[in-house]
């Protein structure tokens, strides 16, 4: 499998003024697949992952993998077939982890199925601090010794054992880590006021797919019975929930009609309440969701981002880009991040009125955004420039676009799709 290229290069020319009408399909949820590779780290036997999304962090993490001496393969379905049973190398090296913060999630298994693992403290999006160390604090915790030098985390233990973990913030990728730590741990380990973001879900299903012991995952409490060995398993990622709301914004800005097949409309209530709220027509089967906004005046609305199931953070920059050609005043309050308003400079380019005060967005409606060189500095504040794009008068051109690459699968080969003038440029 090969991503995106990761070329700097690259830019993405928008040309404004298409409603975007038709179906498209949501490729597996990038934030799923990277903790799920991680688990099969896991396994004593060859697992299968499918619906994988073709995106540069995924190839990331199969050549970290492969480093360690995972066996890869991808077949014909593009299904990753995957046999870490001769890992020999436990280090992630510094050139991959600084680009994906994700790759901090090889840490607990490592760990707990072979005793030892050394990680470099990652790197990944600028939009704020997202320490590392609640996950070291849970391993110490489970009896792991752990140390920092050089940039790097030293993890070692004979064997981890089970305790009650209680989580002094909400972190998605520590509780992620901590219950694959858990999973091969002595004993039974609880996390407290663990994250239940439906990633987590997808990774506790994969996880007793292979055997784990795992209940209270998409709760605030997760109870993990440790085993002795997990074995492989065949397993698919569920659908990009952000990846679906992102389109669906992209519809309502431009005034289209699209439906969004292969969509779990259950992960995204907070987004389509507030889709609904703008004044568009929202529908949604058990496996798609809908919307129309032909002939619609978009409101602008108020947001509020926090972890799920309220509104998500990762929707955020691309709402402030609706609110910017909405009628009426939209207030933005970031929760999670204190550093995720970048987009609003990049937009108020194109003539949007946003106004940042701390971590509050004030956003009045304009008539019209206009198209200019702009450059995204972050993966969502890329989404949100694009979308900005396809409303504003004239050609919009996004620069730094590998940061877009890292979360959606071809990008502008599904807006043209839907009908919009973009083209992908190398410079």
């Amino acid at each position: 499998m090969t991503g995106r290229s990761n070329r700097p290069v690259d830019k993405l020319i928008v040309s404004g003024g298409v409603p975007l009408h038709g179906a498209i399909r949501t490729s597996g949820a990038k934030n799923a697949a990277l903790p799920i590779l991680a688990a099969t780290l896991l396994a004593d036997g060859p697992m299968t992952v499918g619906n994988l999304p073709h995106l540069h962090d995924i190839t990331t993490t199969m050549e970290l993998l492969g480093r360690m001496g995972a066996d890869l393969l991808l077949d014909e379905r593009m299904e990753i077939h995957a046999n870490c049973s001769n890992i020999r190398e436990f280090t992630a090296p510094h050139e991959l982890v600084r680009t994906m913060r994700a790759s901090i999630l090889v840490l607990g298994p490592l760990l707990t199925r072979f005793g030892r693992a050394t990680v470099s403290l990652p790197g990944g999006c600028a939009i704020g601090s997202r320490p590392v160390n609640l996950h070291i604090e849970g391993l110490v915790r489970m009896g792991a010794e752990v140390r920092l030098e050089n940039g790097f985390i030293h993890a070692t233990a004979r064997r981890l054992v089970g305790t009650q973990l209680v989580m002094q913030q909400v972190t998605v990728t520590g509780t992620e880590n901590l219950m694959m730590a858990a999973t091969l741990a002595d004993g039974t380990t609880v996390i407290e006021n663990a994250a239940r973001e439906p990633e987590i879900v997808d990774l506790a299903n994969c996880l007793n797919t292979m055997g784990a012991r795992i209940e209270g995952h998409g709760s605030g409490r997760i109870v993990i019975e440790g085993v002795e060995t997990l074995s492989g398993a065949r397993y698919a990622v569920q659908p990009d929930r952000i990846e679906t709301a992102t389109y669906l914004v992209a519809a309502a800005m431009t005034g289209g009609r699209i439906r969004v097949m292969d969509a779990r409309p259950d992960q995204l209530r907070a987004v389509l309440d507030k889709l609904a709220e703008t004044g568009v027509e929202v529908t949604a089967g058990p496996d798609w969701i809908g919307l129309d906004a032909r002939g619609r005046s978009l409101s602008a609305v108020d947001v509020t981002t926090a972890p799920f199931p309220a509104f998500p953070t990762d929707m955020q920059a691309q709402f402030t880009a609706l609110n910017s050609v909405a009628h009426g005043t939209g207030t933005i309050r970031e929760t999670v991040f204190e550093n995720r308003f970048m987009h609003a400079y990049e937009l108020q380019r194109m003539g949007a009125d946003i106004e940042v005060h701390g971590n509050f967005a004030v956003t009045r409606g304009v008539v019209r955004l206009t198209g200019a060189p702009v450059a995204a500095t972050d993966l969502r504040a890329s989404a949100s420039l694009v979308l900005a794009g396809l409303v504003a008068e004239g050609e919009t051109v996004v620069d730094e676009i590998h940061h877009v690459d890292r979360g959606y699968e071809c990008i502008e080969e599904k807006l043209a799709q839907l009908g919009a003038r973009i083209r992908r440029v190398p410079m």
